[in-house]
């Protein structure tokens, strides 16, 4: 289970725009190089790699080294703990809503 700390990175990470399109071209094409992914943006390779770095400072991403090429893969480990949390609230959520629906047909039986 995520942390609040933990939770609050990972949200921040991916409150960028830039930062959501380069986590969706991770996971719809693979490990890929910083450079590659840079061509999709009309920033510099430096602010692509700014950005990079704090999805992987959030464990949303991680680098590895094959021979001389350094390639950015997606972890989506914290984004299932965020899909939990999110399912936690939408529990909690239905749980109120059947309550008022209760309550609602109760007082429109008794009319």
């Amino acid at each position: 289970m995520l942390d609040d700390e933990k939770l609050t990175d990972i949200l921040k990470a991916v409150s960028d725009p830039r930062r959501r399109e380069l986590l969706t071209l991770l996971v719809q094409h693979g490990p890929t190089r910083v450079t590659d992914l840079a061509k999709h943006f009309d920033i510099s390779l430096n602010a692509v790699s700014k950005h990079i770095k704090i999805l992987e400072a959030a464990g949303l991403v991680r680098r590895r080294t094959e021979w001389r090429e350094h390639l950015i893969e997606p972890d989506m480990g914290p984004v299932s703990e965020i899909d939990r949390w999110f399912q936690e609230l939408r529990s909690i959520w239905a749980k109120r809503l059947d309550a008022l629906d209760e309550m609602l047909s109760r007082e429109t039986g008794d009319e």
